[in-house]
């Protein structure tokens, strides 16, 4: 990393519910330690000092976890967009660079994170971070051209020719943080569930006249988990992981 700081927004407001456990999504642990822990220390490991989580109201457990890091409350669950917006009064000023991420996708590499701030410090202001999976049809499709990222649409969305492409979005983004809260601020919730996505901030860049692109990462590390099978699967890929590191 270079001298600009970099900070980071972890999304840790999600209930445990489709995991059938009272224990907070990111606190169900992988390798003996909550997800939420594997990213910190992945933070950490890259340097970043200045990390944020976002949790519900009723987070006194993640927020116990991540201290002495602070915590912001998203009081609604009204989308990730909005949920990002809560951690606002941590940034005021921050001039930066600010990683977004999910608190159960814990198998993100420092390497990739890297990769995100290295394209970041090329002139774009949102950089998301593609995969390409075997079987892509669950995911948001990454529209390219070239090194420019037109834009995110959901598969629901889109177009048979759009549907053919494989670069999927992971999830994680890396934003000028300088420009982080004008872009989210911008978001609507004029959607079927009314809720203001984060995949929306491409449009929103776009349309102020800001530059977006993607960079790819391995397949397992964009790997999350909303229910025990895909927790078994993740417990399963960084054990193999750890083999051959």
């Amino acid at each position: 990393m270079d001298n600009n700081q970099v900070g980071a927004i972890i999304l840790g407001a999600g209930k445990g519910t489709r995991m059938k456990s009272n224990l907070p999504k990111v606190l169900m642990p992988v390798d003996g330690k909550p997800m939420i822990r594997h990213i910190i220390d992945t933070l950490e490991d890259l340097g970043v000092t200045k990390i944020v989580t976002v949790i519900a109201p009723d987070g006194d457990a993640v927020k116990k976890e991540v201290a002495p890091y602070p915590t912001c409350v998203q009081e609604k669950q009204l989308g990730t967009g909005h949920a990002v917006l809560a951690a606002r009064s941590e940034f005021r000023g921050f001039k930066g660079d600010v990683l977004v991420i999910f608190g159960d996708q814990p198998l993100y590499t420092k390497e990739s994170m890297r990769k995100m701030l290295r394209k970041r410090a090329q002139g774009y202001s949102v950089v998301c971070m593609g995969f390409r999976p075997a079987d892509p049809a669950r995911y948001g499709r990454l529209v390219m051209d070239g090194d420019n990222l037109k834009r995110i649409v959901e598969f629901k969305d889109a177009t048979d020719e759009e549907k053919a492409i494989t670069f999927c979005n992971s999830g994680i983004m890396c934003f000028d943080g300088e420009k982080l809260f004008e872009i989210l601020g911008a978001i609507s919730n004029e959607n079927a569930a009314q809720e203001y996505y984060l995949t929306d901030a491409v449009e929103i860049a776009l349309r102020l006249g800001l530059k977006c692109s993607a960079v790819e990462c391995p397949v397992e590390e964009a790997s999350a988990a909303n229910t025990l099978e895909e927790l078994a699967l993740l417990e399963e890929l960084i054990q193999k992981r750890k083999k051959t590191a």
